[in-house]
């Protein structure tokens, strides 16, 4: 049988995500470089943007996106270890890291990855001209890295990098690492001994960016080394938590939120909440405006992620960021999931919830749904 095919690279944040998964589940997968020509000239016309992570089944099948690639496998219940806890609190907290992992912490990841050229730009050629024009030469890598690295300093101002905000930004990181290195002291994983899909979520850009790129890996391994322990123990092949003698492969007993988490969740209020919610705001706004029918693509072409620019108070100052509605699928996926709860699951959810000031993200709702359908976001019936 054929092993999976993930596109992707290394430096890639969304690939990280299914990357992780793949190997500790021991499911065959080799991965091949997103600027191949296998993937230019066959993948991307049919996934219709050139985007990546894609998973290609051994039928042939396309998966474009990490949450989807994760749930094909779990659906199939081939995973030794499933992502998704299945108690209330538990299951509910996964989700919110899953959000935040990926969508909360892109300002770090793009303030670290090219506000640092001295430390970072040697690596990041040789790493983009590798996976991006695999077998050109030389010159042909270097106007690669010149042209995608253009693109990406642009998109990292549309999540707030800017010279204004870096020592925001760069605070914002350090309280980061201290509450989350406080946590892996004393958890392999961020609710017990196996990862979640909140793991997976929060190793997007803990990896690809923060751990790899020269200046942020450094950083990492000097300031917390049990976060950069994390980083490796995600991409193990196995659990790897030697270290962890009494942990079981297994969630915490009696839906146990563990305080470390709690403080944690009190970060992601303080750091994510506002802006999630300035952008479900501009969202109601532009669905007030737009004549869209069910199914329409989102931003009317695969390629238009962003609708616009959202402003929010974030650490005392505004901030403008692009406004993605992939952000609200995966806010849906928390909502969903509580929604499913009987009402004595939901209570002790209530309850956390409330605590760390997060209550308010099972209310924040589009006036329709974002979905996911052929590897893209489309509109959805209304709410």
């Amino acid at each position: 049988m054929k092993p999976y095919v993930l596109y992707g690279m290394p430096g890639s944040l969304y690939t990280g995500k299914p990357r992780a998964y793949l190997r500790k589940q021991g499911i065959d997968f080799v991965e091949h470089a997103m600027g191949s020509t296998h993937f230019r000239e066959r993948i991307v016309p049919l996934i219709g943007r050139f985007i990546v992570p894609v998973l290609e089944t051994p039928d042939g099948e396309l998966i474009q996106d990490g949450s989807d690639i994760i749930d094909h496998f779990e659906r199939r219940g081939v995973a030794k270890w499933s992502a998704y806890p299945t108690s209330p609190r538990q299951s509910i907290v996964a989700l919110i890291f899953e959000l935040f992992g990926g969508e909360g912490l892109l300002r770090p990841a793009m303030h670290y990855r090219w506000d640092f050229p001295e430390q970072n730009e040697r690596f990041l050629r040789f790493e983009f001209g590798r996976h991006l024009a695999p077998g050109q030469d030389a010159a042909q890598q270097a106007g690669i890295y010149d042209f995608a690295s253009g693109r990406m300093k642009q998109a990292a101002a549309i999540f707030g990098v800017a010279p204004a905000t870096a020592s925001f930004i760069e605070a914002a990181y350090a309280e980061f690492l201290a509450l989350f290195g406080a946590h892996c002291t004393q958890y392999p994983y961020l609710l017990g001994g196996r990862p979640s899909i909140g793991d997976y979520g929060l190793l997007a850009p803990l990896y690809a960016h923060l751990a790899r790129d020269p200046m942020p890996a450094d950083l990492m391994r000097r300031t917390a080394p049990a976060v950069a322990r994390w980083v490796e123990r995600m991409n193990a092949p196995n659990l790897d938590s030697a270290e962890f003698e009494a942990a079981p492969a297994a969630w915490l007993a009696g839906d146990e939120i563990p305080d470390t988490v709690s403080a944690l969740l009190r970060y992601v209020r303080e750091e994510y909440l506002a802006e999630i919610t300035a952008q479900v705001e501009f969202l109601n706004g532009y669905l007030a405006k737009e004549v869209l029918a069910e199914g329409d693509v989102v931003g009317g072409a695969a390629g238009k992620r962003s609708l616009g620019m959202a402003t929010f108070v974030w650490r005392g100052t505004t901030l403008s960021v692009g406004v993605f509605p992939y952000r609200v699928w995966l806010l849906q996926r928390i909502q969903d999931a509580y929604a499913r709860l009987e009402a004595n699951g939901r209570e002790p959810v209530d309850a956390l919830l409330s605590g760390v000031g997060l209550k308010s993200l099972l209310a924040l709702k589009l006036t329709r749904r974002v979905e996911r359908r052929d590897n893209r976001e489309v509109w959805g019936v209304a709410a």
